[in-house]
């Protein structure tokens, strides 16, 4: 059912020449009125309107000109609460008595609030929005700015108006409303600003988690920037159909719920991290986006990639014990290092045109490459040049746009060094180096030789045209947590040479991952490095790096996949979680590429053996004194013994989750997933069922989505068959679908049933999502993992006939698709 709205707006703007049309952004509204009145006297000029579907514009005509001079445009208009997740849309969500009911809510980045009203919907496009609502009492409805007056709606007794404050001048994307029943918790700021978080109805005590994590945020924000929050009050809300993670909008931010609300019973310590880390994201936008916006999408990685860097910063000050910035080099950096290695990767700033080329944009490269590369800078440069550097850059572009050239000039000011010329051979070309290291010793100094030239997945480049200005530094044996050498890499290769250095002492190129870049050391140097990771007096850090990069380079066919599984046994011992989580994530990789040919159950006993004696260490229970990480570690290495079949793991997780079902002993929230996925994948169809029901029954959503993400882990086609059906069914929401469609895609008969439903299913898949990257990520996940050319065929016969908004993500999966038919 249609869910109708009607608007009115006036725009005051200002003719600069005589003008008989006006063209305005404008998707599914339909106007009912539009006039422009001019403040010199002129008449009002009733406007004719035409639209154009295709180039998202109405153009109003005017019988005579107007002229030059101050003026205002009114437009009345109508349109509906869409279900797409975005513009001005409808949101469902249960009442405590269960039953279902709507909210409105909006999500306009990038170009969507032109499906609310009509508006010059760009971002350099800047104005102050005077917003009023006209909703039912009984709801909570909210904007950017505080409530500035509260009334009766004249000519209907249930309905009320509420005027907000005027916003600072800001980009359309960044405004919202929101309509629905919600409580809050709050609190002050140590500035004074209001900060609440709404939560669903009777769940407040989960929005404290949320509430700390964002007092916390504005404080650090206020003093590392030294510009106070300008806004009197900072909403969080929890939003049941949300199509992202978060979205940034000033003084109004929503989120998923699974990103900001967290249960003291039910939730993961994983879950509790990534509160904290996307609550800090989209408080670092307040400044960097909101405050300082980018000129155009071209510029989005400004935005991103700095609230993808700033949210470590913040979580590492309040929660050390998370080890976050070692899980940023296993995860956000990893992640990119991956998907840059493509051909069909792109820059960091990439120019786009229409909308439908923006989506594709919020990846890996704008996300995780910017936060790296902005770590990289903050790593030359130092922290205190680099904190001057950005007050700069904020005060001088305050409620301004600007282009990533403006924050360079700002950084180079503060530092006195070339960032702008070493930065641009970071931003504007896609890739990264890999720098190929050998040594010699003269007397008691080691002589090293640098070449870099560009990583590809496929293979070594032997284009010499791709050249990286790489800060690079070194640590040693005699002191293995410091650096011992930095210089600049400026041409394709470099000798250096480090004193006091003897024979027998090892050299690491890149300590702490800093650099975006691989390093292939001649076979003397990585193997004077094997017995540091196996005393671990290599830091995790450095021991990750060592084996993220050998595992890269066996997989582009640089060194044999042999080496990187012998190098996997100097981690004999080995108990660092995001060590072992890098060398999980390779060795899953492995898993998948073996399965195409039938032979991943060949590597089954080797994984067991990497993970059987810390499991044994570990246990199933949690020891006191224990940590964070210890359970992010206990839930990673009961899983790997879990899926691969260790046998006393796999009876031991069935128990566990037939106990739980059953209620007679609840499993810990860090253990569900691992218990869930082995109880899964060597389960029948009572233990499917058994796991269906724990989702029915499930009041928070996280555990809806664990469990609903665990279910393609079962192997056997009729129940792959059914999680399929599920995942489009009423059950699900649509902003979860694609995780559970994707969960099936981990074995050889899964990945071909989800291609098949993917594609008899595609007509309905891409009108839910119309375009956006939760289609572009289903279209990737579910065709990457293939291993044959006629496959890749297949694929982009298939998009050719059915074109969909996913150009880039579709090249991406039949990229990789050779590259595993090259690898096996």
């Amino acid at each position: 059912t249609a869910l109708p709205i009607a608007g009115k707006e006036t725009i005051s703007i200002e003719v600069k020449e005589d003008v008989q049309e006006i063209k305005l952004n404008c998707l599914d509204i339909e106007i009912a009125s539009a006039s422009f009145s001019s403040s010199s006297g002129q008449d009002s000029l009733p406007a004719k309107w035409s639209y154009s579907k295709e180039d998202e514009l109405v153009t109003l005509s005017f019988a005579e000109s107007i002229r030059p001079g101050p003026g205002s445009l009114s437009i009345d208009f109508e349109g509906e609460l869409n279900d797409k997740m975005k513009g001005f849309y409808r949101s469902k969500y249960k009442s405590p008595q269960g039953d279902d009911r709507y909210g409105a809510v909006t999500q306009f980045e990038p170009t969507d609030a032109r499906r609310a009203f009509p508006c010059w919907d760009e971002p350099a496009v800047k104005a102050t929005f005077d917003v009023t609502i006209v909703a039912p009492k009984n709801r909570v409805a909210l904007s950017n700015m505080n409530v500035v007056e509260e009334k009766d709606f004249e000519g209907d007794g249930t309905l009320k108006a509420i005027r907000f404050a005027r916003t600072p001048v800001m980009s359309t994307y960044l405004l919202a409303f929101v309509v629905g029943e919600y409580d809050f918790v709050e609190d002050k700021s140590s500035n004074g600003v209001l900060v609440r978080v709404y939560t669903p109805v009777g769940k407040t005590e989960q929005g404290k988690f949320a509430l700390e994590v964002a007092l916390k945020s504005l404080t650090y924000y206020e003093d590392y920037f030294g510009i106070a929050y300008p806004l009197s009050k900072m909403d969080l809300i929890a939003i049941s159909d949300f199509a992202a993670g978060a979205m940034e909008n000033w003084g109004l931010v929503t989120y998923r719920e699974t990103c900001v609300l967290i249960d003291p019973q039910n939730s993961s310590s994983f879950a509790k991290q990534r509160v904290a880390i996307v609550v800090a994201h989209e408080l670092a936008h307040q400044w960097f986006g909101n405050l300082v916006t980018m000129e155009w999408w071209t510029h989005l990685w400004l935005n991103e990639g700095f609230a993808s860097f700033m949210e470590y910063l913040v979580v590492d000050k309040y929660f050390p014990e998370y080890h976050i910035w070692d899980q940023f080099v296993a995860q956000d950096m990893s992640g990119a290092l991956g998907l840059d290695a493509l051909k069909s990767s792109h820059a960091i700033e990439v120019p786009v045109g229409h909308p439908s080329e923006i989506d594709e944009i919020f990846d890996a490269i704008s996300y995780s490459k910017g936060a790296s590369v902005i770590r990289m800078l903050h790593h030359w440069i130092g922290d205190k040049a680099f904190r001057n550097g950005l007050k700069h850059y904020l005060e001088k572009f305050s409620y301004k746009n600007a282009f990533t050239e403006d924050l360079w000039s700002s950084l180079e000011w503060a530092s006195e060094k070339p960032v702008e010329r070493v930065m641009r051979t970071w931003t504007e070309k896609m890739g990264f180096p890999v720098l190929t290291v050998s040594q010699k010793q003269e007397g008691n100094s080691r002589v090293l030789e640098f070449t870099q030239s560009r990583f590809c997945a496929e293979g070594p480049s032997t284009d010499g045209s791709f050249q990286w200005l790489v800060p690079v530094s070194l640590s040693c044996a005699s002191n293995p947590d410091a650096v011992c050498k930095e210089f600049l890499i400026e041409g394709k290769t470099k000798t250096v040479t480090v004193d006091g250095v003897s024979a027998a002492d090892w050299i690491k190129v890149n300590p702490g991952q800093y650099g975006f870049y691989r390093v292939n050391y001649s076979p003397d140097m990585l193997s004077s490095l094997l017995p540091a990771i196996k005393s671990k007096q290599l830091p995790a850090r450095d021991r990750l790096g060592l084996a993220s990069d050998l595992f890269a380079l066996a997989r582009a066919g640089v060194s044999k996949s042999v080496e990187y599984l012998r190098l996997v046994d100097s981690f004999d011992s080995e108990d660092d979680y995001n060590v072992l989580c890098d060398i999980g994530n390779s060795l899953s990789t492995f898993r998948v590429l073996l399965s195409n040919v039938d032979l991943d159950s060949k590597l089954n006993a080797f994984v067991i053996k990497v993970y059987e004696k810390l499991g044994g260490k570990l246990g199933w229970d949690a020891k006191e004194g224990e940590g964070h990480v210890d359970a992010l570690l206990r839930s990673l290495v009961i899983g790997k013994l879990g899926y691969y079949g260790h046998a006393g793991t796999v009876d031991e997780a069935k128990k566990r989750v037939s106990d739980h079902s059953k209620g007679t002993k609840t499993l810990a929230a860090d253990l569900r997933v691992p218990a869930y996925i082995t109880a899964l994948a060597h389960g029948d169809e009572a233990m499917f069922d058994t796991l269906l029901g724990v989702f029915r029954k499930a009041d928070l959503q996280e555990e809806k989505v664990r469990v609903a993400r665990c279910l393609g882990n079962v192997r056997d086609a009729s129940l792959l068959a059914k999680t399929l059906q599920f995942a489009i069914s009423d059950e699900v929401r649509s902003q979860d679908t694609v995780f559970v469609i994707t969960s099936c895609c981990g074995t050889k008969i899964g990945r071909e049933l989800t291609w098949k439903f993917l594609q008899d299913n595609f007509p309905l898949l891409h009108n839910r999502y119309e375009g956006g990257f939760l289609l572009s990520r289903l279209i990737k996940e579910t065709c990457q993992h293939f291993a044959t050319e006629e496959k890749a065929q297949e694929i982009e016969a298939f998009f050719k006939a059915n074109p969909a908004p996913a150009e880039r993500n579709v090249l991406q999966a039949c990229e990789n698709v050779r590259l595993n038919a090259a690898w096996l």
